[in-house]
């Protein structure tokens, strides 16, 4: 399973499980994909399964679909997921999602995450600092 030391990053067990997704993802192939995991972690004690999507050519909405089924799939099972190899393009996919939580990342601490574009903190003036 993923944890945390007192706020670093996410650490992974040394038994961990290794699920690669190929360069397209389609709608067709996320129960293929999620009945692949569950042959390769079924019976074993429950870990963490580390999804490489490197290969992911061009990532969309349905990549994303699959990274979450494929994480309740683990779950089902006894098993955390977390992914590695993640581009820029499906990190934001994953953050406009409002994913960003469900599909953690190795490596990667909460403040490293990618700020929401455009947003800044209005200040009222009539508020005065304490």
């Amino acid at each position: 399973m993923s944890f945390r030391d007192a706020g670093g990053p996410i650490h992974m067990a040394a038994s961990a499980t290794s699920f690669a997704l190929g360069a397209t993802v389609t709608r067709s192939n996320i129960p293929v994909l999620c009945a692949e995991l569950a042959e390769l972690v079924r019976g074993r004690a429950g870990d963490v399964v580390i999804c490489d999507v490197a290969g992911v050519v061009h990532p969309d909405v349905v990549t994303v679909e699959a990274l979450a089924r494929l994480r309740l799939t683990a779950r089902r099972h006894g098993w955390s997921l977390v992914v590695t190899g993640a581009g820029p393009h499906l990190l934001e996919l994953v953050r406009l999602l409002g994913l960003t939580d469900a599909l953690r990342q190795v490596g990667r601490q909460p403040e490293q995450r990618e700020e929401a574009g455009g947003v800044e903190e209005v200040v009222d003036g009539r508020d005065s600092p304490r």
